[in-house]
């Protein structure tokens, strides 16, 4: 078994990085070489701009090449519970801005000629309990009606089509889709790269300042100036960016993913080939890979390190989790376990915007893969003085009481969700 990302293990490696020092002045730096960063850096390096992206490891390192794979439309609320919270309006926005998000990914592949296994599977919504089924339902009844007609309300029964597992119904929300994150990040920075922006790998930002209308960063390698920063770090963040660190919670997310499963195997398992969520609030998610990989993630620790021996203990956790979903597959041998950190704010909506001199967009709360593309374009868009298209434009973002950085709490939030999911 190897200890690291599939998508790192499986994708080329990213061959257009900066050589020698990191020096010079740029129009924009953009802090972080994730799917929001890059996108961003495309955007403004086509209108022109000189733009320099600084990554503190390799492009893709973070959450952009540790997730599940996913692009899920929808939110990580219910629709029925963001409309609760902030208005049908708002609700509708946040909802299309996801769809938006997944059409902006598929149209930029198409542009850049990316060869990463993007397929739009649909994304099933599972109900581990009945009364999850029921709650289930009645968001199906909302969103089907006001904001997403492309979405249908699964039975019991017509699961048995989709999956080799008992669960008590879902919603199936048919824009959804799948794609290989590794070749999709390392083809975004060629395409950065194509454009003209300037891409420094094992650059990480140690000190920011703010001098005479310019900004001064710091590096590992060296210093630049740049007229305008966007910080597009997640739960990466480094220390210099206070104000950001105490809104994002860096919680510990982990998958394993089997060796190739054979189509026997598949058709017993996952015959309808979709991206899938349960219902608990430490769930899990799963979906096959191009190479037919189950590839099977979840929350299985509250933790805020990412490292072997707290990916091992997770992967035991998550092997368990997916013998009971799949006894079927109880014994079948993982290939790979890893772990990543997810930006959650604390009403885990995301955030994006201006504070301070600084652009920013984070805080994706476990939908990062599909919004972060979407919202580089739209930050960067931003920047140029291009009409404003954020969908987040005003949300206030308070900061987490008594949190400065390092989550102290994560231990005492796993034990109240584990103790809902006993409940509810």
């Amino acid at each position: 078994m190897k200890f690291l990302s599939y998508w790192h293990d499986t994708a080329p490696a990213f061959a257009g990085a900066a050589q020698g020092p990191v020096e010079g002045h740029f129009d924009v730096a953009v802090i972080g070489g994730g799917f929001t960063g890059l996108a961003a850096a495309r955007q403004l390096a086509k209108a022109g701009s000189k733009v320099v992206v600084l990554e503190a490891e390799k492009v893709g390192w973070g959450a952009s090449g540790r997730n599940g794979g996913h692009l899920n439309n929808g939110l990580a609320h219910s629709y029925l519970a963001t409309k609760a919270e902030l208005g049908k309006e708002r609700a509708i926005a946040l909802y299309k801005a996801l769809d938006d998000s997944i059409d902006t990914i598929e149209a930029l592949i198409a542009e850049e000629g990316i060869d990463c296994s993007l397929r739009r599977a649909g994304k099933l919504k599972l109900a581990s309990k009945p009364q999850h089924f029921e709650a289930i339902a009645c968001n199906f009844e909302a969103v089907h009606a006001e904001v997403d007609p492309d979405t249908a309300l699964l039975s019991a029964d017509d699961l048995k089509q989709e999956l080799g597992a008992p669960f008590f119904g879902a919603m199936l929300s048919k824009k959804s889709a799948m794609m290989h994150m590794g070749r999709y990040v390392v083809g975004l920075a060629e395409a950065a790269t194509r454009h003209g922006a300037t891409i420094f790998e094992q650059a990480a930002v140690t000190e920011h300042r703010q001098e005479g209308g310019r900004h001064a960063l710091k590096t590992t390698r060296g210093n630049v100036t740049a007229d305008a920063v966007l910080v597009a770090t997640g739960a990466y963040t480094p220390s210099t960016f206070g104000y950001f660190r105490r809104r994002i919670i860096a919680v510990g997310s982990f998958i394993i993913a089997t060796r190739p499963l054979t189509a026997e195997e598949i058709e017993a398992t996952m015959p309808g080939n979709r991206t899938c969520v349960t219902s608990m609030n430490i769930g899990n998610y799963f979906r096959l890979s191009p190479d037919s990989r189950l590839i099977f993630g979840g929350r299985a620790r509250f933790s805020a390190t990412s490292d072997q021996r707290s990916d091992a203990k997770s992967g035991a956790i998550l092997k368990a989790s997916l013998a009971e979903i799949f006894p079927q597959l109880a014994n079948v041998d993982i290939d790979y376990c890893w772990g990543g950190l997810v930006d959650m704010t604390k009403d885990r909506f995301p955030r994006a915007g201006y504070h301070d001199g600084v652009w920013y967009a984070m805080g994706y709360s476990g939908h990062g893969a599909q919004l972060s593309t979407h919202l580089g374009m739209i930050i960067a868009d931003a920047i140029l003085d291009r009409p404003d298209r954020n969908p987040l434009k005003g949300f206030e973002w308070p900061a987490v009481p008594g949190h400065f950085g390092k989550p102290w709490f994560l231990p005492l939030v796993g034990m109240y969700y584990k103790m809902l999911d006993r409940v509810r």
